[in-house]
């Protein structure tokens, strides 16, 4: 049966107009109509690849600029309006003739910029314009990521390959992207849809899963949220229930990140108490009232609260988090919140639009897409916009009680840069509520850190893997860009320091290798390739050290560990890495990693090592 596109056309426009009409004024309803028709008479010859008439897409855009983020006439006119420009004969100039500067600007920011060369790629290139559109108005991207929402609820009409792209750059930019700006419902949606369409084997199977989870604990749960509600009828409490449970994504994704099938995944749903925003008491004190009263009845699981109605995360989201022991025994995630937390949950940086709040969102993109803008290199200006923008944060402390927000799974390098740079090149060690730590450690909420700096210490290649945010990724690449590289490739096999006998090889692919010349790699090179053989100088650097192992054998007796310390450390100059020992019937065997300049320094190490009282034998070994 052929649809009647003309009458859903003029059902879903007049089904947007009466849900903003309690909100806004008649006049600028006339506009929204205005810039409806000229957007209908504009794409009336186009069609999606479904065959539907192209208006839908824009009027869909519109109504989810219009009801589920609740923005303005301008944001909803240039939703109507956002592929005029792009995709018709009218120009940026008919928008400002008929609708104003403003619903132009949002059109000129949302419309892809043709270019005959990309300076990055075509979809870093378009990422960048969106982003830069922050630097005047956050609804411009807003507008963006409703356009990305339709495209992502309706992609079942494209190729495969398309849909791959597209949910691609969902996943990697507009997922995080709204999760960064507060917007939690579209984040989860957009999240849902890629995967579905990236994956649609293993989200079907876990479609399934979950449908056969719902109805399995479907009495077990009623009967939970039956005898809360009774609780809270008995104490007059005014509070409604609701359960839900999380998208196949977010499952897949715990799955993945614990290494278990879908049966042993904890947290597949959650239950929602939402109490109304006027009450006799605060948020905070409601909150906790609702919390006190079920921990009176269910038993708490210990650790499991999460306060953030006090430390909210970065996006904006507030709640209280615990766990509660059901009559089932089992552990149910219970989450406390007002409506006013609920709505903000869904409109992010749009729930409370003050200036002040508005302008605080803005600095943050500002400061984030100043700080990245002199890369030339695609991958690290994504990295440095996406590892801002990805998902879960965490709150840490100061000693003096400072807040810091840093990602999940950030560690105490990460926070050390955040609290000044300085004291991220310099960082030594942490001390992790008390306990002495390594930079390295991976922080959890609500640590307090405090770090020990040394201006001996400087950052090290392997720092780079220990950090998550652009600005320790960025000072630690500055740090060591600046550094001496060394000329050649040493070889795997048999180290070559400076100061031995060594041999070099050109290869058109990877430069010049250096070997020993007793090399057995090198003998055979000689023999196979003796053309490339090329002459070297390999002489020691005072910016270069490279690693040592030294095996120590003796026999044991008292202080025989602190004199070999002593010989290294205070009589040779050199830092240990690490150190192992064992004794076994009084001979003592002892494995020192360090690092030297030359084979001068590693030969003056033995040479003072075998001076020691008791030593028999000390000889490298490679690493």
């Amino acid at each position: 049966m052929k649809k009647d596109y003309s009458a859903i056309i003029e059902q879903n426009v007049t089904e947007m107009l009466d849900a903003i009409k309690r909100r806004i004024e008649p006049e600028d309803i006339l506009r929204i109509k205005e810039a409806f028709e000229l957007a209908r008479e504009a794409h009336k010859k186009q069609f999606r690849k479904s065959g539907e008439p192209y208006i839908l897409h824009p009027i869909a855009v519109a109504r989810i600029i219009a009801e589920e983020l609740e923005l303005g006439a301008n944001p909803i006119m240039a939703a109507f309006l956002h592929d005029v420009v792009e995709d018709t004969d009218y120009t940026i100039e008919d928008i400002r003739k008929h609708f104003g500067d403003d619903v132009a600007f949002l059109v000129g920011v949302v419309t892809k910029k043709k270019k005959d060369h990309y300076e990055r790629s075509k979809q870093v290139d378009n990422y960048q314009q969106i982003l830069e559109s922050v630097q005047f108005d956050v609804r411009a991207l807003l507008i963006k990521l409703a356009d990305r929402l339709h495209n992502m609820r309706t992609l079942d009409s494209m190729r495969p390959d398309k849909q791959m792209k597209i949910a691609g750059e969902t996943d990697y930019f507009y997922a995080p992207l709204a999760n960064r700006l507060g917007l939690y419902h579209v984040k989860s949606e957009l999240e849902n849809l890629s995967f579905r369409y990236r994956c649609p084997q293993e989200y079907a199977e876990i479609e399934m899963l979950l449908a056969q989870e719902k109805e399995n604990i479907k009495d077990m749960t009623e009967t939970f949220l039956s005898r809360i509600e009774e609780i809270f009828s008995r104490e007059g409490i005014k509070a409604r229930t609701e359960m839900r449970f999380r998208p196949p994504f977010s499952i897949w994704r715990k799955m993945k990140n614990k290494g278990c099938d879908f049966y042993h995944v904890t947290g597949k749903h959650y239950i929602r108490i939402i109490y109304p925003n006027m009450t006799q008491l605060s948020e905070k004190g409601m909150s906790l009232h609702i919390y006190s009263v079920l921990t009176d009845v269910f038993k708490e699981r210990p650790g499991s609260v999460a306060n953030y109605i006090n430390a909210p995360k970065e996006n904006g989201y507030q709640s209280f988090h615990v766990k509660l022991l059901s009559p089932r025994g089992k552990w149910e995630e219970v989450h406390i919140s007002s409506e006013r937390m609920v709505r903000n949950s869904r409109l992010g940086c749009t729930a409370e639009r003050s200036e002040k709040n508005v302008k605080a969102w803005l600095d943050k993109f500002r400061e984030i897409l100043k700080d990245v803008a002199h890369h030339s290199s695609e991958m690290d200006f994504m990295e440095g916009v996406t590892s801002s923008f990805y998902n879960d944060d965490i709150m840490v402390f100061t000693p003096k009680g400072k807040a810091i927000i840093l990602p999940k799974n950030a560690t105490a390098l990460d926070f050390a840069y955040e609290i000044h740079s300085e004291v991220g090149q310099h960082a030594k060690y942490a001390r992790i509520n008390g306990r002495l730590s390594s930079v390295k450690t991976v922080l959890q909420r609500g640590d307090c850190i405090e770090i020990g700096t040394d201006e001996n210490v400087n950052p090290r290649p392997d720092w780079i893997n220990h950090v998550l945010t652009y600005r320790a990724k960025k000072q630690i690449k500055t740090y060591l860009s600046h550094q001496k590289h060394i000329k050649y490739i040493l070889c795997p096999h048999c180290h070559p320091i400076p100061g031995e006998e060594v041999i070099g090889f050109k290869s058109q692919r990877n430069g010049i290798t250096l070997h020993k010349r007793n090399c057995k790699s090198a003998i055979t090179l000689a023999s196979h390739d003796g053309d490339s053989i090329v002459p070297v100088n390999f002489e020691e650097d005072p910016d270069f050290l490279y690693p040592v192992r030294l095996v120590i054998r003796g026999i044991d007796r008292y202080h025989l560990l602190s004199d070999l310390i002593e010989c290294i450390t205070e009589q040779q100059h050199l830092s240990m890495a690490d150190l192992a020992t064992n004794t076994i019937d009084n001979i003592a065997e002892c494995t020192i990693d360090f690092a030297i300049h030359s084979v001068r320094e590693l030969n003056e190490a033995i040479e003072s090592i075998s001076s020691i009282e008791g030593i028999d034998e000390v000889y490298r070994v490679y690493i």
